[in-house]
């Protein structure tokens, strides 16, 4: 890979011919109703249908499949709250290596089992006393696995870059690109490709009000650090954007837009609904800034990146409930 900050469009196409095999290319759905309520073409890329129901498969099997074979032996690590920890088991299952998972205690019950169900060893932790990273640091240090990072990590980044380039290749031109920004490696790979691909494309990232490091890092042009967030978007509990990922989210994204919890469970409800799709609240985010009006491009032709569709009964039940 490229030297950091220098992520590019031809990283992320070396990435789309290892994942070939190994990757759904998913669906673009659209839906009149939808375009109708918010005057706007949209195409959603539904990542809700790739392996292991997020997009995060893309970057673990980009990433495992650059290790050479006797490190890959070895095993791999990774700290993740659900979506990147089902991507690492698959990538590991798909290579025959062992994979252990740290967690914390209060991940959704459902990607627990999952992570499970792929083949993964399980260790939890406290995520408001305990440092995840050093915990898989120490892991791996004792059994000499690979750590393999959910979003800080240039094969990472290029791995999920894949997502816009399927889009954008499928349809053609858009105004406008939102993306979910949790740690940022979706955004920056997405990014990288849509800037690449169109120089006037705006690229939006979407993070819940209540989880805004990004966006608050983004005005304040440093990284920037928050609370540990009560959000029901649970692949925004990030509390810092990534080393790697900001300066490429400062070079390629145009702005971050912020959505709140009830703007989040309405999306969930409307993409169920009426489009007849189960999206997890973090995935559901593009979404609810359209239908919101929190967009700033009007009668565009504009891409949404659905990130997943791994939701509990409970997140389901309160996003339904909420929205009656």
């Amino acid at each position: 890979m490229t030297k950091p900050g220098a992520l590019t469009l031809a990283d992320v196409v070396a990435a789309q011919h290892r994942l070939a095999s190994h990757i759904h290319r998913t669906p673009v759905l659209t839906s009149r109703t939808l375009d109708a309520r918010v005057g706007q073409r949209v195409f959603l890329k539904a990542e809700n249908f790739q392996r292991g129901g997020s997009f995060k498969v893309r970057g673990a099997t980009n990433c495992l499949a650059t290790l050479a074979p006797e490190v890959r032996a070895r095993g791999v690590v990774a700290f993740s709250s659900g979506n990147h920890a089902q991507g690492v088991a698959l990538a590991a299952r798909t290579f025959g290596v062992p994979a252990t998972i740290v967690m914390p205690t209060d991940a959704p019950a459902a990607k627990v089992a999952a992570t499970r169900g792929y083949g993964a060893r399980i260790t939890t932790y406290d995520r408001q006393r305990d440092d995840r990273e050093a915990l898989a640091c120490r892991l791996a240090e004792a059994t000499g696995a690979t750590v393999i990072p959910p979003y800080d990590h240039h094969a990472i980044m290029a791995g999920q870059g894949t997502v816009a380039l399927e889009l954008l290749t499928e349809v053609g031109p858009l105004d406008a690109l939102l993306v979910p920004v949790g740690g940022g490696g979706l955004l920056a790979g997405c990014a990288t490709v849509a800037k690449a691909w169109s120089p006037d494309l705006a690229v939006y990232g979407v993070e819940a009000e209540l989880a805004n490091d990004t966006y608050l890092s983004f005005r304040a042009g440093q990284r920037l650090t928050i609370p540990p967030p009560a959000t029901i978007a649970d692949g925004m509990r990030n509390l810092t954007p990534g080393r790697l990922t900001f300066p490429v989210l400062q070079r390629t994204v145009t702005d971050i837009l912020l959505v709140s919890e009830d703007e989040i469970r309405a999306a969930v409800a409307f993409l169920l609904t009426r489009l007849k799709v189960l999206v997890e609240p973090t995935g559901a985010v593009g979404v609810a800034a359209l239908l919101a009006g929190k967009v700033p491009v009007q009668g565009g032709r504009v891409g949404v990146i659905l990130s997943g569709g791994n939701v509990d009964a409970v997140q389901l039940a309160d996003c339904l409930n909420q929205c009656d």
